[in-house]
């Protein structure tokens, strides 16, 4: 593929056309103005016949951009660590373009060892390790301080079926005990590290159900009957991908540092 790409700029013509990038990169011709509208391809000039004269920036350009927003749509985060390679691309500084490569790489990798470090947690206590050593019941304020989260997101995870929380037969008031507090840990790093809720009921149905096995697996599968789901919902799959974007990022950077040498 890069040998193609290279190849189009080997061309008569000094310059590319629309079609040529649109081609080379196997998208719209739209989708190559719409790049350039949105700074994600350098300013392009025109012919003295109004045509776009692009030239192999403009190509090397477009094969990062489209690496990144080619991939599925897994965060904001990661797709904000992404954007400086795309700028620093544009602005011809493919040194700094590297380092920024380099570091998006560090911060998925660091997603995804929180994710695999939650999935572990999880795994230890469905197996009976103890993850908290509270002894005494606390209400739903005291569990919220316990815990570092608001009390809106405690009712939230119960209304969704995250965990059936006892109540008092005299006044009706939630009653938060070991077990409770404990599945609430599990709940809460799940989802401080990228994990969709329904990723998380998913797995906690099955727990539910008596089976410890594969949990993993249900965390990361979604049902058949889950027609339309987002990236959280198979988290595990998702930063898998995009470790290999960014690895690909890299090696996209560094060919055509290395063909600028050789020009």
């Amino acid at each position: 593929m890069g040998k193609f790409l290279r190849g189009v700029v080997g061309m008569k013509r000094q310059y590319l056309r629309t079609s040529d990038l649109a081609r080379a990169a196997g998208v719209h011709p739209n989708t190559v103005r719409r790049y350039v509208d949105w700074g994600l391809l350098p300013p392009v000039k025109r012919a003295a016949n109004g045509y776009r004269q692009f030239t192999q920036h403009h190509l090397d350009c477009l094969r990062v951009a489209r690496l990144i927003y080619g991939a599925v749509y897994a965060s904001r985060a990661i797709r904000l660590s992404a954007y400086p390679v795309i700028q620093q691309a544009v602005t011809d500084d493919w040194g700094g373009a590297l380092e920024s490569a380099y570091s998006h790489l560090a911060l998925v990798q660091a997603e995804r060892m929180q994710a695999e470090t939650a999935a572990l947690l999880l795994e230890r206590w469905a197996a009976g390790a103890p993850v908290d050593a509270t002894q005494q019941s606390l209400s739903i304020g005291q569990v919220a301080r316990l815990l570092g989260v608001t009390i809106d997101m405690l009712r939230n995870w119960e209304r969704n079926g995250l965990i059936a929380v006892p109540r008092r037969a005299d006044n009706g008031y939630r009653v938060y005990g070991a077990a409770e507090i404990s599945r609430l840990r599990v709940i809460r790093m799940l989802s401080s590290v990228g994990y969709s809720q329904m990723a998380i009921l998913r797995m906690m149905l099955r727990l539910d159900s008596g089976d410890t096995t594969n949990l993993r697996h249900s965390l990361d599968t979604p049902a058949p009957d889950e027609d339309v789901y987002v990236a959280s919902d198979r988290w595990l799959t998702t930063l898998a991908d995009q470790e290999r974007v960014a690895r690909q990022l890299i090696a996209l950077v560094e060919e055509v540092i290395q063909s600028r040498m050789t020009r």
